[in-house]
């Protein structure tokens, strides 16, 4: 792309006479969307009483009624056309200074209506905060030019005073307005990628621990498969040899299963000797939430039986455990509810809080999703479902459903 300054310059005034024009940019009503829909008729009715105002004083300046009506129109064009295109409002800005400039009395600092000077001013004002630095130069440049040509000598200076302050804010304004869109950018990229991170992070962990308990099975069935032939009673050679075959095969997947969880942990993450917890921890975790001062409730049925599978019961606890932390952090106080059902082929959890009694919910806290994102790919890594959102009395509820058998989804 050529940066030669002469060829900059040259594209710019192209813009700047009959090129594209700026985009909008964003509606200055847009925090205020409630006067939004009545800002159009107003605007309108505002444009009819500049149109009639500039066509009383032109009559009064004794101009013809079709001249007085034309000038008028040229008055009211530009401010028409500046919410969407600005830089055709400029235009038609300059149009008019350089045409309406009949019949004006002595004392007045231009040759001008006062509705046409102030909107000048307006329209002058929003085309620079708009356009880039060389299409700036350039419409400050044209601007120059009726200043120079039909102001009075003795006004020239201030007017060009006031189109040199013009330019500068207007600069600083669209600086401002790009380096604000740059940070929501920015803002908007790091959010993903903290979601991004909390996902894998939630990933590793579940492989990690998904790791400690197939790693337990494997090792029962190596150490089953060798010692069977000590056993049991005339073992045949065949059979022997076959169970030697088995317990080579479950270490082996032990040592495969050792070897890829050390390329998912982290240089951070010590040694993690302790047992994985499962369903039959979650009395001791609702009693130690009771001692913290949360009021639970736990309802579970059927998991006492050991039908449910190890990595489903881990995932179970893991959702409560979350879920009562979310609890605690969000609606602090409120009565707190667990329900774990163990069905025939699937297990369901459900952790409900209360409305809290103070002020303010889930979605006003900053941060808040990375522990339900937590959830939800534990969930969907067993092939399951989640769901969380508000209630209708004002509480909170998370719940999941995770089957026996999936082979997982892909999470």
């Amino acid at each position: 792309m050529n940066r030669h300054p002469i060829a900059v310059a040259l594209r710019a005034l192209r813009q700047t006479l009959w090129g594209p024009d700026a985009p909008p940019g964003r509606q200055l009503l847009a925090r205020w969307p409630r006067l939004v829909r009545p800002a159009t008729p107003v605007g309108l009715l505002a444009a009819l009483g500049v149109f009639w105002i500039t066509l009383t004083v032109e009559s009064n300046w004794g101009l013809p009624a079709p001249i007085a009506v034309l000038f008028a129109a040229m008055t009211v064009a530009p401010l028409l056309a500046l919410p969407r295109r600005p830089l055709l409002a400029w235009r038609l800005t300059v149009l008019a200074l350089l045409i309406c400039t009949f019949n004006a009395p002595a004392g007045l600092p231009g040759p001008w209506t006062p509705p046409l000077a102030l909107g000048s001013v307006a329209v002058v004002a929003v085309v620079l905060a708009r356009v880039d630095r060389p299409v700036l130069a350039w419409v400050v440049a044209i601007t120059t030019v009726p200043v120079l040509t039909l102001v009075h000598p003795e006004n020239r200076a201030a007017v060009l005073a006031l189109l040199g302050a013009l330019a500068i804010v207007g600069d600083l304004i669209r600086r401002n307005r790009l380096s604000r869109r740059a940070l929501a950018a920015q803002t908007e990229l790091s959010e993903r990628e903290q979601e991004r991170r909390a996902v894998l992070e939630e990933r590793t962990r579940i492989a990690r621990e998904l790791h400690d308990v197939v790693a337990h099975h494997m090792s029962l069935i190596a150490v089953q498969a060798e010692t069977a032939p000590y056993r049991l009673t005339d073992v045949p050679a065949p059979v022997a040899a076959e169970f030697v075959a088995i317990a080579a095969s479950a270490r082996d997947a032990l040592t495969d299963m050792r070897r890829l969880l050390g390329v998912l942990r982290s240089e951070s993450g010590g040694p993690q000797i302790a047992p994985q917890p499962d369903l039959a921890d979650l009395g001791t975790m609702v009693d130690a939430a009771r001692r913290a001062g949360l009021p639970v409730t736990l309802d579970a049925v059927g998991v006492d039986d050991g039908q449910v599978p190890a990595p489903v019961g881990l995932a179970a606890y893991r959702i409560v455990q979350e879920g009562l932390a979310n609890a605690a952090r969000h609606a602090a106080g409120a009565a707190v509810r667990v329900t774990v059902r163990a069905e025939e082929a699937t297990l369901t959890v459900r952790v409900r809080n209360a409305r809290p009694a103070e002020a303010g919910s889930r979605r006003d806290e900053a941060g808040a999703g990375h522990g339900l994102t937590g959830m939800r790919e534990r969930a969907t890594s067993l092939g399951g479902t989640f769901t969380a959102g508000p209630l209708p009395d004002g509480g909170y509820a998370v719940a999941a459903e995770l089957p026996y058998d999936a082979e997982g989804g892909d999470a």
